[in-house]
């Protein structure tokens, strides 16, 4: 038997880097649902943006998860091992604000990957159309909506299976791609595929900085903005909760812009209240949901058709929600309800009951509700379609992101067009079967 084949995709995202490791099986050219994922690695440290100053430690900080992937690929294979680096938000941002510094990144970890035995492929920014399209290919192959193989032996476009659509929460970005029931009118948000010979005419858009770390920072400079003080009261984090950070530490993104008059090294003090009204409120003042006259639109004035069909809600999404125990499917109101008694909670209460969870216990409130916010003001879910959202981290054992589309796409594992063969004997069997009989007749 032919052995597997291996493919290394590393997701440098704005606040860490895993590195994900997929097996296929070789002789099955062009199959589908059969590519697994053996391991995700996940690198210490920050995301590879954060080593604007130090590249050289971002292509360091890569190292330990591919020496263990060198551990489980067979020495013989490592060669023929298709590797990628994608990078997303984290990187576009730090391209905006200085291209020399984010390419001296790229240098490194391209440095430190090529010591390696792999086939490297080149280390890349993805557009936030590309992440979004490319999540939306993962969730729909994992699922076996695009085509799955049928009991006649036959690999078939599924009949009355509808596409599923991907919501994606990252640090600096968020994607909305689904399937609409109308033409798409901006072709900034419209997307095409050809996959296994039927057309998909998809809508996808990223939102940079509405990702949840750079979500937060925008709330935080807002609030500082408005108390004009160095005391900030935070309505989104637990009563009794305090920390101290500088003003350089707080603007230290393009996704927030400091004040003229802010001092640097003035050091502010934030308190938090636990008041949720006051937090959704403030929330809400991050997006202009008005629509203008170009018709329906997500928010900041960006066009998007109604949302269509069933959802499933990914990376922070999950992460969040199933923090708050609310991945089951739970109703609206329930969600709702979930998420203000948690934020009506104290931070004393809020450490005794969640001990494990201390380095983001105080955003999760803030997060809950910036949630709920960009899904039903934002990309416009309501009562009715919010039964539609389902959240997950894994379908068919696989992590859901952008990294299994990205490579199934580059490694031309899916067809445009559909595929004709049967699935039946290995060819040599078949050889010996036929010869077999032919010399029965004779």
């Amino acid at each position: 038997p032919v052995p597997p084949q291996y493919g290394l995709v590393f997701d440098a995202g704005s606040t860490h880097t895993s590195l994900y490791i997929y097996r296929w099986p070789a002789d099955k050219e062009n199959g589908t649902g059969i590519v697994s994922q053996v391991e995700a690695c996940s690198v210490s440290g920050p995301g590879i943006s954060s080593y604007a100053d130090d590249p050289a430690g971002a292509g360091a900080s890569l190292k330990p998860c591919l020496d263990k992937a060198m551990q489980i690929i067979p020495a013989e294979q490592q060669r023929e091992t298709p590797t990628y680096l994608g990078a997303t938000a984290g990187m576009r941002l730090l391209r905006e604000e200085n291209s020399t510094k984010a390419e001296r990144i790229f240098a490194e970890v391209s440095k430190a990957i090529g010591q390696y035995p792999v086939d490297f492929r080149g280390a890349r920014i993805l557009t936030g159309s590309e992440e979004g399209s490319f999540g939306w290919i993962t969730v729909n192959y994992l699922l076996q909506t695009l085509i799955k193989f049928s009991f006649a032996e036959k690999w078939e476009h599924p009949q009355d299976t509808e596409v599923v659509g991907a919501l994606d929460l990252g640090g600096a970005s968020t994607q909305i791609t689904f399937q609409p029931g109308v033409p798409v009118e901006d072709r900034n948000t419209s997307v095409f595929f050809r996959l296994y010979g039927t057309n998909y005419s998809l809508y996808s858009h990223s939102y940079l900085c509405y990702g949840q770390s750079q979500a937060l920072k925008m709330l935080l400079a807002a609030l500082h903005q408005a108390s004009s003080s160095a005391e900030i009261s935070h309505p989104c984090y637990p009563r009794g909760y305090e920390e101290n950070l500088t003003v350089a530490e707080l603007y230290d993104s393009p996704c927030v812009h400091a004040p003229s008059s802010a001092s640097p090294g003035l050091v502010l003090r934030v308190t938090g209240t636990g008041d949720p009204a006051a937090c959704g409120t403030a929330v809400r003042s991050l997006f202009n949901f008005s629509c203008g006259a170009q018709g329906p639109c997500g928010f900041n004035g960006v066009q998007q058709p109604p949302v269509r069909g069933q959802f499933l809600a990914f990376a922070g999404f999950y992460y969040t929600f199933n923090f708050l125990n609310l991945t089951r499917q739970q109703s609206l109101s329930e969600v709702n309800t979930t998420i203000l008694s948690f934020c009506r909670r104290n931070w004393t209460e809020v450490r005794a009951l969640f001990q494990q969870d201390l380095k983001y216990l105080h955003t999760y409130c803030s997060v809950g509700i910036y949630i709920l916010t960009l899904l039903l003001d934002g990309y416009k879910f309501n009562e009715h379609t919010w039964s539609n959202i389902h959240f997950s981290r894994q379908a068919a054992n696989t992590d859901i992101g952008w990294t299994l589309g990205f490579m199934l796409n580059l490694t031309n594992m899916i067809p445009a067009e559909a595929l004709l063969h049967v699935k039946g004997h290995q060819p040599g069997l078949w050889a010996g079967a036929v010869s077999f009989l032919v010399l029965a007749i004779v």
